[in-house]
């Protein structure tokens, strides 16, 4: 105890000679402190760097995400004014074509195909009934040509038996040679033949064929087809005749319906050879 207290006294009286133990102590302290606290500030910095990195990878994500959808708004609009452009096309198209004197065109829309190998008839839908006038055999068109003729019509919808069908058959003429001939559908992929033209008859490949309004169906005149073939038959008074439709039915989208006007006269035979 003794010894104790003579070296306390003996270290306190050294300390204030010197002061060495108050400057070790206020060091040693300074840095025991430092290295406590530098793990929590350490700590800190990396909480604050990824919370500030989080942060702005946030905001960053947020402003792909907007920009992302003006992107796909952007993508939507166009795609939108492309079709609405090429519709206005197609419409202007058949506007401008002139009907003849005795029929009213009706503008309708497809809404329904069948076709293929499954399908009894070819056909397609339109939206125009018997509300707007149209009834069986009206005949149905755009502005590049036939397509068929009405072969049933409900109060507003109609169904439209296609040229291509085997079972549309409707009179044609050349255009150039004026060489009657019946037109007949032969599936929706295979080209159409044109019957009863006799061996010796004038007819040339890649002649148009149009309507001949013979059949009291169809307008004269309506551009159907262009001869792809043309073969002499060795069991028959008749050429073989091949022909292309001028539209492709898969890909139409609006067409004419020809509504006959009595009041007017004229026909089915009711000419439109001034659009040739």
């Amino acid at each position: 105890m003794l010894l104790g207290l003579f070296s306390y006294l003996s270290l306190y009286t050294w300390n204030l000679r010197t002061g060495y133990l108050d400057s070790l102590s206020s060091y040693t302290g300074l840095e025991i402190v430092g290295w406590t606290l530098l793990p929590g500030k350490l700590f800190k910095a990396k909480v604050g760097n990824f919370w500030n990195t989080y942060i702005d990878l946030s905001d960053i994500r947020e402003e792909n995400e907007a920009l992302h959808q003006r992107l796909e708004l952007m993508s939507s609009t166009l795609a939108r004014s492309k079709e609405e452009a090429a519709e206005v096309k197609r419409l202007r198209a058949m506007l401008s074509f002139i009907p003849p004197p005795a029929w009213t065109p009706i503008g309708s829309r497809v809404v329904a195909f069948h076709l293929g190998p499954h399908a009894a008839l070819e056909t397609l839908v339109v939206d125009k009934g018997e509300a707007a006038g149209v009834g069986l055999n009206t005949p149905v068109a755009t502005s590049k040509g036939v397509v068929g003729r009405i072969l049933r019509a409900g109060p507003y919808f109609s169904t439209v038996l296609l040229m291509t069908d085997l079972n549309s058959k409707f009179g044609v003429l050349g255009q150039k040679n004026r060489t009657p001939g019946v037109i007949s559908g032969k599936g929706i992929d295979n080209p159409l033949e044109v019957l009863y033209v006799p061996l010796n008859s004038p007819i040339e490949k890649d002649e148009m064929l149009v309507t001949s309004g013979l059949d009291g169906i169809f307008p004269k005149g309506l551009p159907v087809a262009q001869v792809t073939l043309i073969e002499r038959s060795e069991s028959s008074l008749f050429l073989v005749v091949k022909a292309k439709p001028l539209i492709d039915v898969k890909k139409i989208e609006e067409v004419m319906l020809f509504k006959y006007n009595d009041a007017v006269g004229g026909g089915a035979g009711a000419s439109l050879e001034y659009l040739q």
